[in-house]
């Protein structure tokens, strides 16, 4: 028999969905949500036009040539909270061109939002994590962001990102852009609202490895 809670406590709901309850300030590493998922492919603005057709997401930033991104051009959409980046390179032998020609279109980019990027750092390396980019600023008119990037399995990174003093459309570097497509009056406002879960597909016999890493 199913017991149905009409009125659940709170302790009860967090027996109900698996909650487990922290004190973000004694977390060494407090992830408040995925900034971005980011995607190298073979024809970014291609890719751009399909989520947004397809999977009804608005085109809300860009870079490339003309914001002096000489190497890719890459497209940034939303979906309520869910944020794709579409990246593609502009010139063959490149590192992310090399990347595509061997992997295919696929996640490069499981981007983190971090309210404490160095302290995040810092932790990380402790415990034998790779960085890839040490904690730095970038900053325009919008304000400033804080990021770094953290190496994960196979050629996977986690960018950790503090947004909380920035108020641009994505990052600096990136312009506001209009959407590719005109939606039908009778679309539904969005398709999906959030990006759920992720799923690393790692090497072969490390599981275990990368279970523990995290």
């Amino acid at each position: 028999m199913t017991d149905i809670l009409s009125d659940p406590t709170a302790p009860e709901l967090d027996v109900l969905v698996g909650a487990v309850r922290h004190d973000p300030v004694d977390d060494p590493f407090p992830v408040k949500g995925m900034d971005a998922v980011v995607f190298a492919v073979g024809n970014a603005k291609q890719a751009a036009h399909y989520y947004s057709s397809a999977f009804g997401m608005t085109l809300v930033a860009y870079s490339g040539p003309e914001t002096g991104s000489r190497e890719q051009a890459s497209y940034v959409l939303r979906s309520g909270s869910a944020r794709f980046v579409l990246t593609g390179a502009i010139r063959p032998g490149t590192d992310l061109a090399r990347h595509v020609t061997e992997h295919g279109d696929g996640v490069v980019d499981l981007a983190l939002e971090i309210p404490d990027v160095p302290r995040a750092v810092e932790y990380a390396r402790a415990q034998g994590a790779t960085v890839l980019t040490e904690a730095h600023e970038l900053s325009d008119e919008h304000g400033t962001v804080v990021l770094a990037a953290i190496a994960t399995y196979g050629r996977t990174r986690h960018t950790l990102v503090d947004r909380s003093r920035y108020t641009g459309p994505y990052l600096p570097g990136y312009v506001e852009a209009q959407p590719l497509i005109e939606r039908p009056a009778d679309a539904p406002r969005r398709y999906f609202q959030a990006v759920d879960h992720c799923v690393g597909n790692v090497e072969l016999g490390r599981m275990d490895e990368w279970v523990g890493f995290y």
